[in-house]
């Protein structure tokens, strides 16, 4: 009804609107720091397999789980060696037997050079003696390679980790039979992870080694990393490469995990406005802008990046005026009277008036 009209405020005659008076900033260039951004998938730094050497053996310890950090040479499984131990002793046996039937044929092959320089002892004796005594020799050789052949057999029964790092897979259980070459475990060297960070072509070419970067998951929160490399190659059909992210801890950072990055990539010229300067409308920003006419017009704007106060913006052009403080109460086309203006570079800070 008639009470939603507002006859007290006619349409005013130009220039005769009550003006607001306003502070505000100029647009202007900065450097802002470039950032981008990136998704992809965590992966192991360098993937170690661990397997069995001695095959036919049951697992009888495990000592060692998924997720576990492990240093290297440490026992992560021992296989039964009942039987190995048994022929190391026999073989211990078989070398002291072997080494004494030596010990007796030099003995004797000593005592035939004796005989035979004095002319008691033919020559084809003597030969005999020194045939017993290589043979004998040869027998130990044997004994001694035999024993070396188990005495290894028995250290591979003990399956150690050849890196330090984090086991990601055990692939045995205790009582299982392990063949030889067998997977047991898998390890990423020294913790060691990086993220796959796939990076659009047009954004590839900004990126270098050795730029800072931030990784974010939604289940295990935040780590830092560095970009490690930056692949030369780009998918012909998504137009995306590929930057490898080293993460500098793991934090609960997994294998498979997918997680964003987002990239220190240098800084870059923009135009920017003061924070406070942008207002949203429909869920979209903007700012007043003045003309020479000292009347605001809304203008929607793009935010590219933000600091600490002040925000990158397209949409705007360098030397333009903006409201920074009493833009909430503007209209379009209202003419206003300009206060303190901003600092072109600085924080926008309010004015202390």
């Amino acid at each position: 009804g008639c009470g939603d009209k507002k006859p007290e405020k006619p349409k005013p005659a130009p220039g005769a609107t009550a003006t607001q008076t306003v502070s505000v900033a100029i647009v202007a260039s900065q450097a802002v720091p470039r950032e981008i951004n990136a998704t992809g998938t965590i992966s192991p730094w360098e993937e170690v397999v661990v397997g069995a050497e001695t095959g036919g053996l049951t697992a009888i310890t495990v000592n060692a789980e998924e997720g576990q950090t492990v240093q290297a040479g440490q026992v992560l499984v021992k296989l039964n060696d009942t039987l190995l131990s048994a022929q190391l002793r026999q073989q211990d046996a078989s070398v002291a037997s072997a080494r004494a039937t030596l010990a007796e044929a030099e003995a004797a092959l000593n005592r035939s050079r004796e005989l035979q320089a004095k002319g008691y002892l033919s020559q084809a004796s003597l030969d005999t003696s020194l045939a017993r005594q290589q043979t004998a020799a040869a027998q130990l050789a044997a004994a001694q390679a035999s024993r070396g052949e188990t005495a290894a057999r028995l250290a591979q029964t003990a399956i150690r980790a050849p890196v330090s790092g984090l086991i990601i897979r055990r692939s045995v259980t205790k009582g299982q039979i392990v063949s030889t070459g067998a997977e047991v475990f898998r390890i990423v060297r020294d913790s060691r992870l990086e993220l796959d960070a796939e990076i659009p072509e047009t954004d590839l070419l900004l990126i270098k080694p050795g730029m800072p970067a931030r990784i974010v998951s939604d289940k295990v929160g935040e780590t830092s990393g560095t970009v490690r490399i930056v692949t030369p190659e780009v998918n012909g059909s998504t137009r995306l490469g590929l930057a490898r992210i080293a993460l500098s801890g793991m934090g609960g950072f997994r294998p498979g995990m997918f997680a964003r990055a987002v990239i220190q990539a240098g800084d870059q010229p923009s135009l920017t406005i003061p924070s406070a300067s942008v207002l949203y409308r429909e869920n979209r920003p903007g700012v007043f802008v003045i003309d020479a006419k000292n009347q605001v017009h809304f203008r929607r704007i793009t935010i590219l990046a933000t600091t600490a106060d002040r925000i990158a913006a397209s949409g705007l052009t360098a030397g333009e005026k903006v409201v920074v403080e009493g833009a909430g109460f503007l209209g379009e086309g209202d003419a206003v009277r300009i206060g303190t203006a901003t600092p072109t570079i600085s924080a926008a800070t309010k004015s202390a008036r």
